[in-house]
């Protein structure tokens, strides 16, 4: 196996009781727990089960500069069946991007672009002109 990089720099994933964020502080290297004014904020665990098993079933996956604009996709089959995210073309092939946007990282994903389907704007979403 070839050199690994990690997919999120930087970041390290814990669970703790939020009593116990104070020892993570403590623990060299450590800067802070993501979160909004002070408040440590978990990520969504619907995303983190997901990440989890796809990358656990071999799914190449590489870091990718943060998105969040383009053309919105869900995958409909396969390991990371039900998640949502942006649907690139690189080379000559189709790419999923995975967003985080609590930390404002992505993450790049080789899937098949039969296993995907447009995401469409619901009607409340939908921003008329003059």
């Amino acid at each position: 196996m070839g050199l690994q990089l990690p997919l999120f720099p930087g970041y390290v994933f814990v669970r703790i009781a939020l009593r116990n964020r104070l020892r993570i502080l403590e623990i060299p290297s450590v800067a802070r727990l993501v979160g909004f004014g002070g408040t440590p904020t978990p990520l969504p665990e619907d995303e983190i089960a997901a990440l989890k098993l796809g990358l656990e079933s071999g799914v190449r996956a590489l870091p990718y500069p943060y998105l969040k604009i383009g053309r919105r996709v869900r995958i409909t089959s396969g390991p990371f069946e039900g998640l949502e995210g942006i649907l690139i073309r690189k080379k000559n092939d189709f790419r999923f991007v995975i967003s985080v946007d609590l930390i404002q990282r992505s993450i790049l994903l080789a899937i098949d672009a039969s296993s995907m389907e447009p995401i469409l704007p619901r009607p409340d979403h939908v921003i008329q002109s003059s």
